[in-house]
């Protein structure tokens, strides 16, 4: 169906955003018209700002809007161990735990050959930087997801710390909490087997 200029160019917008097909857009937009101007001005007033005042922190890669971030200037943080992370996403997932109390490291995206990604396209320059700026730094933990691209860039930056003499962990895997054995596929079966806890 054909509509209108604007709202065409706005269901356009929506498209754009991940995981939002064209019916989900077009609802989006009609119900962005439905809003009164003080709600679509507040939301256009959000999206600018967010967009103009946030960047990333110049230490760890993390979205902020100080630099550094409030997490890399917290001198109660213990700077012994970096949590690598594919995303700000991860830091505020790993920050809502609110258990692990050392600093990350956010790289921008995974190693991905399939994709033409390599080691230089994503955030790990400035990592090997910091590790030899900072010799208190003992452990790094990479928590990239279980996937293709998670597994590569997590064994790419194994091979690249070791020869430091840099303790290099990754997070346990293993059944997901509420999860049924007959449904897990086998590489959570096996990592979960070797991720065994004593009772």
């Amino acid at each position: 169906m054909l509509y209108p200029t604007p709202i065409a160019k706005l269901i356009d917008s929506f498209s754009k955003l991940p995981g939002i097909g064209i019916k989900t857009a077009t609802r989006l937009a009609f119900y962005t018209i439905g809003m009164s101007d003080d709600d679509v001005n507040e939301f256009a007033k959000n999206l600018l700002a967010a967009k103009r005042e946030l960047s990333y922190c110049s230490i760890c890669g993390n979205l902020t809007d100080e630099d550094p971030c409030a997490i890399c200037s917290d001198e109660t943080r213990d700077r012994t161990t970096i949590l690598i992370v594919e995303d700000s996403r991860d830091v505020s997932a790993m920050e809502n735990i609110q258990e692990y109390r050392g600093l990350y490291h956010v790289l921008h995206g995974l190693i991905s050959p399939m994709n033409g990604v390599g080691p230089d396209d994503i955030n790990l320059k400035s990592l090997l930087s910091r590790l030899m700026e900072h010799s208190e730094i003992a452990e790094v933990i990479v928590a990239t997801n279980a996937t293709a691209d998670g597994e590569a860039t997590s064994m790419y930056i194994s091979r690249v710390l070791k020869p430091a003499g840099i303790k290099v962990t990754r997070l346990a895997r293993g059944l997901a909490v509420g999860s049924d054995i007959e449904y897990a596929d086998e590489v959570t079966l096996l990592r979960a087997i070797e991720n065994r806890t004593e009772l």
